[in-house]
């Protein structure tokens, strides 16, 4: 993950990869079989890690206001070079040309998806949010943070997680909780 964050995948070879791993480039092939298939599957191995976390903060205790937001900082990249968002941005790139990178994003991201709209569900449940429909606001909101998220990965002058979250707090308020 750390190497393709550094060289983007295209400055990645897979002899250049196995030296660094301690195996053979052929070794790679053999399990993944191609470079586009070990970018899919370093960022499964990376979702699923970051999985665990997203899920031990929405199943918390606290408001599904504060959850909401702690979901939002937890989808922005940290800053520019981000490596997990680099792999994003890689598979981002190569999805149109390549079904099996295509269905991967799908998969990854509607386990996303799917947590943001029960989490939405409680909200308006509970009273906490105003009664918006909650698929629908998941797919407005996921484009808010991957629209913030590209220029703060790719380091534009102004982008960062704060500014990113300043502004997506803002949308929250007023498209949820503002009566």
């Amino acid at each position: 993950m750390a190497a393709i964050a550094r060289h983007g995948l295209a400055g990645v070879t897979m002899a250049a990869l196995g030296r660094e791993l301690g195996m053979s480039g052929g070794h790679l092939l053999y399990y993944f079989g191609s470079k586009d298939q070990l970018l899919l599957e370093t960022l499964r191995w990376s979702e699923s890690q970051l999985g665990e976390r997203r899920r031990e903060l929405l199943t918390g205790d606290a408001p599904a206001t504060e959850r909401l937001r702690a979901f939002a900082a937890l989808y922005l990249p940290t800053g520019p070079g981000d490596p997990r968002w680099t792999l994003w941005v890689e598979v981002w790139g190569r999805s149109q040309a390549s079904e099996e990178i295509r269905a991967g994003q799908v998969e990854i991201e509607a386990v996303w998806r799917e947590d943001l709209v029960t989490l939405l569900h409680e909200g308006v449940a509970s009273g906490e949010f105003r009664a918006v429909e909650p698929e629908r606001f998941a797919v407005r909101l996921g484009a808010l943070l991957d629209g913030f998220g590209t220029p703060i990965v790719v380091g534009l002058p102004g982008a960062g997680p704060e500014v990113a979250l300043g502004h997506v707090e803002d949308y929250l308020y007023e498209a949820l909780l503002a009566r």
